[in-house]
């Protein structure tokens, strides 16, 4: 891999709202359902559980990535060799635009549900992807921009939440432990679609200025999502029942109804509307991960694949017009960042282990 000219590297404090901002998606509107299904009102626990995994494989991809000597490509050449390699990288290619399909689309639905029944797929697709080709094709140094400020613009949504502790009662959450250990990680699992996308990590790495040190705002990224999540399942549990939590689709946006101010009605609208700016960076870094691993592949230019991967995208959403089909993306794109995480990204760190001593005899 040729170097990163210092001009197009970031800072590496950065990397916590790269990392941060790519967590909050369109999850976060309606994952308290998914996990009580399974551990009922112990599902915050599983929140936690799944956080603390999600550190563990961070400090396993910077570990990799110290030792493949530069991103994901790289650590593919050593270990499977040129074509090989190649055919891997085209896997991580489907997946990280896998989880653009399914982060566009879970939001698009959102927006029709709630807001616009007549919103055409389509159209809004084509006018988002337009707008995050113009901020991918500006490189990472934009990209981690809209990161930040998807972060920071968006964050007094948190103190709306407020509102419902008049309503809330917190003993919903006792007894703890009332579920058992295998219902307990069976919730953690489902919590893996809602915590995908760290791994974009694996991409970005070589565009970070003293990218070692960047690990510590990685873990705090990490650790700031776990806790934004743990708080909203909180204030849930203790706002719902679990028969009504059984029928509420999207919780968040469910809470944000009781919201009542001087000059706003219906909340909620500002809530979905709002919710644009975290959505943003989220599909412009997958969208980079993918482009950019073409680029690494291919004869292609990294505008032209932004370019072939956007259609693709817009392509694929149009088939997407039911609740059905979206819940089915929603499940594959979680078991297939699951097994990825926890089960692949390890055993390459193994491989890649491996392939150094065999080289160094």
């Amino acid at each position: 891999m040729q170097p990163i000219p210092e001009s197009r590297k970031v800072s590496p404090f950065l990397v916590f709202f790269l990392i941060h901002s790519i967590q909050v998606g369109a999850g976060v509107l309606g994952f308290q359902r998914i996990i009580s299904q399974v551990a009922g009102y112990d599902g915050w626990i599983s929140v936690i559980l799944a956080g603390i995994t999600t550190h563990i494989i961070m400090f396993i991809m910077y570990l990799l990535l110290d030792k493949g000597g530069g991103d994901l490509v790289d650590a593919h050449a050593l270990v499977f060799g040129k074509w090989l390699g190649k055919l891997m990288d085209f896997i991580f290619v489907l997946y990280f635009t896998l989880l653009v399909v399914t982060i566009l689309r879970t939001y698009i639905e959102v927006v029709q549900v709630w807001m616009y029944p007549r919103l055409s797929t389509f159209y809004f697709a084509l006018g988002f992807m337009i707008l995050a080709y113009y901020i991918v094709s500006g490189g990472v140094r934009n990209i981690a921009g809209v990161a930040f400020f998807g972060t920071i613009l968006p964050s007094y949504l948190t103190l709306t939440f407020a509102f419902t502790f008049p309503f809330s009662d917190f003993r919903n959450l006792l007894p703890v432990f009332d579920h058992s250990f295998k219902e307990i990680m069976l919730a953690t699992k489902n919590m893996s679609l809602t915590f995908l996308g760290y791994e974009s990590i694996l991409m970005l790495y070589p565009f970070i200025k003293n990218a070692k040190k960047s690990q510590k705002y990685a873990h705090w990224g990490l650790f700031t999502t776990t806790m934004v999540y743990v708080f909203i399942a909180l204030i849930s549990f203790a706002f719902f029942s679990e028969k009504q939590l059984a029928k509420t689709v999207w919780a968040t946006l469910s809470m944000w109804k009781i919201v009542e101010m001087p000059f706003v009605e219906r909340f909620e609208y500002i809530g979905i509307a709002n919710w644009c700016l975290i959505i943003l960076p989220n599909v412009c870094i997958t969208l980079w991960c993918a482009s950019r691993i073409m680029k690494r592949t291919t004869f292609l230019k990294q505008r032209h694949s932004v370019w072939i991967l956007s259609a693709i995208v817009i392509g694929t959403l149009t088939f997407l017009t039911n609740r059905q089909q979206v819940n089915f993306l929603n499940t594959f794109s979680g078991e297939v960042g699951f097994y990825i995480n926890y089960g692949y990204i390890p055993l390459l760190l193994l491989l890649v282990l491996i392939m150094k001593k065999v080289k160094k005899k």
